[in-house]
């Protein structure tokens, strides 16, 4: 009955028997890396062999009183403290392995997306240039200019060319508009003389 009400109260309710360890991931990831990288070093090959052969050396010469792994026993105590540590060693190891893996992932999309911001950057900074370009292109040039300045020039001058030339015309074409009239008065003293010639006839 007891088992019966256990299964039917919600998880949230029950009680554990043994709360869940409280471990901080970060700190315990910096702890494995710092012994994975410590035993990745030269330093630490050379002492664990200085250690393992004055262990050794020790068990072997040393008279047996003193020996505290003897060699009879196959050095047990140096096989079990070997064994021990490469227990921990590995998965330390692979923690280690698995921090630095997520690390080179963040690397890795941050160095996409900065590629990809970069090739935005590119292509934009690119279409600028061509229409920059195209701009330069359509722009008038300084000989262009200077030809069409010319050409300016020539046309101002043929006009005032022109306009100087009216004026001379205008009083070339005025004394002879006045001296016209002074001729009909001698064309009808000619005519008044034809009919006294008629008459003396």
């Amino acid at each position: 009955m007891a088992k019966q009400d256990f299964l039917e109260r919600p998880i949230g309710q029950r009680r554990q028997v043994l709360n869940r360890l409280v471990i901080d991931q970060e700190k315990f990831g910096r702890a494995s890396e710092s012994f994975a990288r410590a035993m990745g070093t030269g330093e630490f090959l050379i002492w664990m062999t200085v250690f393992v052969t004055l262990w050794l050396t020790w068990n072997s010469v040393a008279p047996v009183v003193l020996q505290f792994d003897p060699r009879g026993l196959n050095f047990t105590l140096l096989t079990m403290i070997l064994s021990l540590q490469a227990s921990y060693a590995a998965p330390l190891i692979l923690l280690a392995q698995n921090r630095q893996a997520d690390r080179d992932r963040v690397k890795t999309e941050q160095d996409r997306q900065r590629a990809e911001r970069n090739l935005a950057d590119t292509e934009y900074l690119a279409r600028e240039v061509v229409a920059l370009r195209l701009g330069m292109e359509e722009l008038a040039t300084k000989d262009f200019v200077r030809d069409e300045m010319r050409d300016l020039l020539k046309e101002l001058l043929e006009e005032l060319r022109e306009d100087k030339a009216k004026p001379a015309a205008t009083l070339a074409a005025k004394p002879a508009s006045r001296r016209a009239p002074a001729a009909k008065p001698v064309a009808k003293t000619v005519s008044r003389r034809a009919p006294a010639a008629k008459k003396s006839l």
